[in-house]
C-alpha cells in the first residue's frame, strides 16, 4: 500500500518527502500557535450582567455606541438588550453581552485573520476593520443568538465587544484594566467586569447575582 505522504509529495514537484514532512510540522505547530494566542489563552476579561436587576433602559447600548461611533445608535452597539413584552419575569429581557469566549468561534472561522487577540490591547480578541473583507463569517460562526459579533452597516465590516479598548469618541483608558462604558452608564450597577473565568450555564451565558440589602429595601427579590 502506497504512502499518503509519498502521494502528496508525487503531486507537488520539487519538494522531497523529508521537506514535505519538515513543512506541515512547522505549518501545524504555527497553526497551534495562532489558536493559543486567536483564542484567548492570554485574555481574561468577561463582562457579566444580572439579568433580574436590569431594567431593559438600554443605557448601556447607547453609551457603547456613543464611544465607539460617536453617535448613540442602538444597532451599532456592541451589547444587545432583547425585550420580550409577553415573557414572564426574568425572562422578559435578555442581554446579549460578548462572552469573549475561550475557544470563539468567530476568530476560528475568519479567513483573514482580521478578528483575533490584539497583543497591542492586552489581547483583548477584537476585529481589525481594515482586514475585514465583509464576508460575515464571524457574524455567522458565532453560536448564541443574537450573535454577538455583528455587522456594521455603516462602515461595512463586522465588529464585537473590545471591552472599551477602543474608543475613540472616549477620554477614558478601557481594556482589561480599565473602564467599560456600559460597566460604567448602568445606572443600576447591574453590569460587572471579571478576569476570573466565569461558569456558563448553556444558551443561559454568565450570570452573577448583583442584588444586595438597598435592592431588598426596595422590594425586590435578592435570591
Amino acid at each position: 500500500m502506497s504512502n499518503p505522504n509519498d502521494m502528496a509529495c508525487k503531486n507537488m514537484p520539487g519538494i522531497s518527502r523529508r521537506n514535505f514532512i519538515k513543512y506541515t510540522g512547522l505549518t501545524l505547530v504555527g497553526v497551534f500557535f495562532f489558536r493559543i494566542e486567536a483564542t484567548g489563552e492570554t485574555q481574561k476579561g468577561y463582562l457579566l450582567v444580572d439579568k433580574k436587576k436590569c431594567q431593559g433602559c438600554m443605557s448601556c447600548m447607547l453609551a457603547c455606541s456613543l464611544v465607539h461611533h460617536g453617535e448613540e445608535n442602538l444597532s451599532l452597539s456592541r451589547i444587545q438588550i432583547l425585550q420580550n413584552p409577553q415573557g414572564s419575569f426574568p425572562d422578559v429581557l435578555v442581554i446579549s453581552q460578548c462572552r469573549q469566549c475561550v475557544d470563539p468561534a468567530c476568530v476560528a472561522s475568519c479567513p483573514v485573520g482580521a478578528l483575533k487577540a490584539d497583543p497591542n490591547y492586552d489581547y483583548v480578541i477584537m476585529v481589525n476593520k481594515e482586514e475585514c473583507i465583509g464576508c460575515k463569517s464571524c457574524v455567522r460562526a458565532c453560536p448564541y443568538k443574537p450573535g454577538r459579533t455583528i455587522w456594521n452597516f455603516k462602515d461595512n465590516h463586522s465588529q464585537k465587544c473590545d471591552l472599551c479598548a477602543k474608543t475613540p469618541y472616549w477620554n477614558a483608558t478601557g481594556g482589561l484594566n480599565g473602564e467599560k462604558a456600559c460597566v460604567e452608564i448602568c445606572p443600576l450597577d447591574a453590569i460587572i467586569f471579571t478576569t476570573q473565568t466565569p461558569v456558563q450555564e448553556g444558551d443561559a451565558g454568565y450570570s452573577v447575582n448583583l442584588r444586595g440589602e438597598e435592592w431588598e429595601r426596595l422590594g425586590y427579590s435578592i435570591d
